[in-house]
């Protein structure tokens, strides 16, 4: 396989309806490729892809795979038994998993930065990504949050430059074809596909190798026995840290009373502005830092730069402000790992409250059973904790873990906890309980964000 922009094939999607995957085929039907696709159901997604030209059935079939197509992507959830897949494999047809073809698409662009990371990035792809849009670079962008600034996740450019998320999750990064990397940060996650640590920092390590000799890495020094990642690489390193000799850093830092902060930001050890977040936490300043390290590389100034992080207030579901009921704020954060938890919880505690609660939807029953004394420890830094039941995803309940076992954990910590299995039991329980000047923060990457959406009528 080998996407070439100036070659129109024919591609079909299997699932197109997904959000990565209509962004893929959103990419290839503004630069005139004939496009198809199937789904299990019909969406605004896919009524968006008919209008720009794809023809795209409901349902999953052998006839949707037709001679003429010269390539077949699928998701992680296609299963090998796929009418489509099978039929596609009887037909010699050539087949690509998503992350497979996304890397492909990279190799039509000059500039392809893919950030990386066990946490944090959305918010850093989608502050280089205002970074890039402010600076006229006319980027093409996918992120895997809502970003206000190009009204959703994709943003399809007619330039050399391409700014994605690079997700570990079953080694997905590995495929791709990156000329700037960002290293975020490497924990342990995804240990129902990585066996340990060691599993995880392995594979961030392959993924550095990849980056060709003129290519550039920007990786958080801090990050455990750094030199692991780094050696051998012949292209530019660039490192950035909160507290270090890295360089880029952030010198005098303050927070607001919405737990924003503010640095002044040296490069080499040398001052080059002041900058404000409008983005809360240490994290943030953090992940701030690894976005100008980028903009520099790729020759827009920091000072300039900055202009764009200030203006900066973030995307859906990190640290988001839902609304206040009765005197009570109400936040909604994706957190789902327990480093995810302490930094969000971190900020939270910078913020005026006179409690905080935590309503959490632990995230796969494996990351639940893998990491469970580092969750019951991230949520005991809120006042009280409010369980729901494990949201299963890819999974099925075969662990023996369950949200009351948790809830039980937490509470021999000396954390006040609870445990409802139904949302409305939740509302009715937050409602009853919570008073002016209290912080509700809905917390976790499944359906959680509802109740908060409720609880605000939203």
């Amino acid at each position: 396989m080998n996407l070439d922009f100036t070659k129109k094939q024919h591609i079909h999607f299997i699932g197109i309806g997904g959000i990565n995957m209509s962004s893929l085929a959103q990419v290839l039907l503004t630069r005139g490729f004939t496009v198809s696709g199937s789904d299990f159901k019909d969406s605004e997604l896919v009524h968006s892809l008919r209008e720009m030209g794809a023809e795209i059935a409901i349902g999953h079939s052998a006839d949707n795979i037709t001679e003429d197509i010269s390539l077949v992507v699928y998701t992680a959830a296609i299963k090998p038994d796929n009418p489509e897949l099978v039929r596609a494999i009887e037909l010699g047809i050539p087949t690509a998993t998503r992350a497979e073809f996304l890397g492909q698409l990279m190799k039509n662009y000059d500039l392809a930065i893919c950030v990386s990371g066990t946490h944090g990035k959305t918010t850093t792809t989608s502050l280089i990504s205002q970074i890039l849009l402010d600076n006229d670079t006319d980027p093409t962008i996918m992120v895997g949050g809502m970003l206000p600034a190009i009204g959703g996740n994709t943003r399809i450019g007619h330039s050399g430059n391409f700014i994605t998320e690079a997700c570990e999750y079953t080694n997905s990064f590995l495929s791709f074809f990156p000329t700037l990397e960002v290293v975020l940060n490497v924990k342990a996650d995804h240990l129902d596909f990585f066996k340990d640590l060691d599993d995880i920092r392995n594979s961030f390590r392959v993924y550095t190798h990849l980056l060709p000799d003129d290519g550039t890495l920007i990786i958080n020094g801090e990050i455990d026995n750094l030199p692991y990642f780094t050696d051998d690489l012949k292209c530019r390193v660039i490192t950035f840290g909160m507290d270090g000799d890295y360089a880029f850093t952030a010198h005098n830092v303050s927070y607001d009373d919405l737990a924003c902060g503010e640095y002044d930001l040296y490069k080499d050890n040398e001052f080059v502005c002041h900058v404000k977040l409008g983005i809360p936490g240490e994290y943030n300043v953090s992940n701030s830092l690894a976005a100008f390290a980028a903009a520099d590389a790729i020759g827009i100034n920091p000072a300039d730069a900055v202009r764009s992080i200030d203006k900066f207030t973030g995307v859906d579901r990190r640290f988001q402000y839902k609304g206040n009921i009765g005197g009570v704020t109400i936040i909604d954060d994706y957190a789902h790992h327990p480093d995810e938890i302490a930094a969000t919880l971190g900020a939270a505690l910078k913020c005026p409250h006179k409690k905080l609660w935590v309503i959490f939807q632990p995230h796969t029953y494996s990351r639940t059973k893998a990491l469970f004394d580092e969750f019951a420890a991230s949520l005991s830094a809120a006042d009280a904790v409010v369980l729901t039941d494990i949201y299963a995803a890819r999974e099925k309940d075969t662990l023996g873990i369950s949200s009351k076992d948790l809830q039980k954990k937490i509470a021999s910590l000396g954390c006040e906890s609870y445990y409802f299995p139904t949302f409305d039991e939740v509302e009715n329980f937050i409602l009853d309980h919570c008073s002016t000047g209290d912080m509700v923060i809905t917390m976790g990457a499944g359906d959680v964000y509802q109740i908060a959406d409720h609880l605000t009528g939203k």
